[in-house]
């Protein structure tokens, strides 16, 4: 089979497809073996990932500044949000460790949303892409394994499981908007289509 600009490869099977590059608003195009989404029509595939990303981006605020857990054993009483969890070890041997965490839990994240809304943003209301939208969304790409957010939340989860026996825990407004974070980012990352987005793209920088 020769190569063709219209050929698609799933990233799932690898099985080759062949259809237009820009599929009709509404219209989705799916792997025919493992039913994987390889193309969105345009106005879905951007507008949804702009809209859920920020979502995200809003939410991330609360999940910084907002208190996350809070124990109570007794008399004693404490509760803190993400950021001042990442500060308590940002001095001594510990520095590294408080570093790493504000990086892939927080700066990570923010980054890469940043980077999409940035990149794909004008072209959910069908503007021109703004400077840089190219390298911004190769950027977000990059990013992706290493926004953790998913996996702070699995060492949550395991933390309170080791908790639950030594004091009472109430989980905060930064706790459940970090679990809505998570579920969003799952979603907007199912629905990404790498295809149309950059098509899209491509499409909106010649025209």
């Amino acid at each position: 089979m020769q190569p063709s600009p219209d050929m698609v490869c799933c990233p799932v099977c690898d099985a080759l497809h062949c259809f237009p590059a820009d599929p009709d608003p509404g219209e989705r195009a799916r792997c025919v073996r493992c039913r994987t989404v390889l193309a969105n029509g345009k106005d879905q595939a951007i507008l949804h990932i702009v809209v859920l990303a920020a979502t995200a981006l809003v939410l991330m605020t609360i999940v910084v500044f907002y208190p996350f857990l809070e124990l109570r054993n007794g008399v004693f009483d404490s509760r803190a949000s993400v950021f001042e969890t990442v500060m308590s070890f940002s001095e001594g041997v510990m520095a590294p460790l408080s570093i790493a965490v504000a990086a892939f839990v927080i700066v990570l994240p923010i980054a890469r949303l940043s980077l999409l809304i940035w990149a794909l943003g004008p072209l959910s209301v069908d503007r021109e892409p703004w400077p840089g939208a190219a390298r911004a969304l190769r950027w977000a790409e990059i990013l992706k394994p290493w926004a953790m957010a998913e996996i702070f939340m699995v060492g949550v989860a395991v933390a309170l499981v080791k908790l639950a026996d030594l004091a009472t825990l109430s989980m905060g407004p930064a706790f459940w908007s970090f679990a809505a974070i998570v579920i969003i980012t799952a979603l907007k990352d199912t629905q990404m289509s790498k295809h149309s987005v950059w098509t899209a793209l491509d499409t909106a920088k010649t025209r």
